[in-house]
């Protein structure tokens, strides 16, 4: 039987700049006609770097890039995305091995024919570090939004950010000072997500196809609500469209010329 654990009331909940931060964030496409100075996008960035990061192997490296005719190739690979295309600011967060190449070749050793494992801890490193300097944009007024289509011909975004092997981008982000900001989207219930001691022990008994089914009626009312066309499986509907057929199924091939075996 799951565990039934005693929850605090909402209002009892601790809080912090950070939570509050974090409970108002919602991606931002559109932005005010005011460019983001080179001091704004280092304290950001300076910042994001203190993210966790394995073994202190700081397998990242960032691109920001400014100019027209970059954004412009950019908008491209993502699939005509305007806010790439007109981004105030877009910056690249990359999976970078080479410094750890570098340091190996010293003393004799090399990286080819890597494994899993080290694209893998290069990903995750560059997800903490773009993630942190999301949030420190946030606490700073800036808002934006993280571009995951870089990945759709991640040899072309390679070409066009000047990539050496042994770096990929795992994915962008635009940023800027809000213009229209939408309505927050509504998350799966926190219930849904938490499991307690183990997979599966849930606060309630529901099973995942009722959590599914209550979570496509509350984000179908949300879309309806913003005027935007739903059916009344939202999520159910979108997720089966999005991953049939496969998502970037190419992307494996992509990575191994660009240096990342995952084998």
């Amino acid at each position: 039987m799951p565990t039934s654990p005693r929850h605090a009331a909402a209002g009892n909940l601790p809080s912090s700049e950070t939570i509050r931060v974090l409970a108002q964030r919602v991606s931002v496409r559109d932005y005010a006609e005011r460019s983001v100075d080179d001091h704004y996008v280092q304290a950001v960035l300076k910042s994001a770097f203190r993210a966790p990061t394995s073994s202190n192997i700081q397998s990242y490296s960032v691109i920001v890039v400014r100019e027209a005719e970059t954004l412009a190739a950019l908008g491209e690979v993502t699939a005509g995305q305007r806010h790439v295309r007109e981004a105030p600011v877009f910056i690249g967060f990359c999976a970078d091995l080479t410094r750890i190449e570098a340091a190996m070749a010293a003393r004799g050793h090399c990286l080819e024919d890597n494994n899993l494992e080290v694209g893998l801890v290069a990903s995750i490193d560059a997800a903490l570090v773009g993630m942190s300097a999301y949030l420190a944009a946030e606490s700073l007024g800036l808002k934006g939004v993280l571009i995951g289509a870089v990945r759709n011909n991640a040899v072309e975004t390679a070409r066009i950010l000047g990539l050496p092997k042994g770096v990929y981008c795992v994915f962008g982000m635009v940023l800027g000072w809000p213009g229209e900001v939408p309505a927050q989207k509504p998350r799966m219930a926190y219930d849904d997500m938490v499991h307690y001691e183990r997979y599966g022990r849930h606060a309630d008994e529901a099973g995942v196809d009722e959590r599914v089914a209550a979570y496509d009626a509350v984000l179908a009312a949300h879309y309806e609500a913003a005027g935007k066309p739903t059916t009344p499986d939202s999520w159910s509907h979108d997720m089966d469209k999005k991953f049939n057929p496969q998502l970037r199924d190419n992307l494996r091939a992509e990575l191994a010329a660009l240096g990342f075996d995952f084998r």
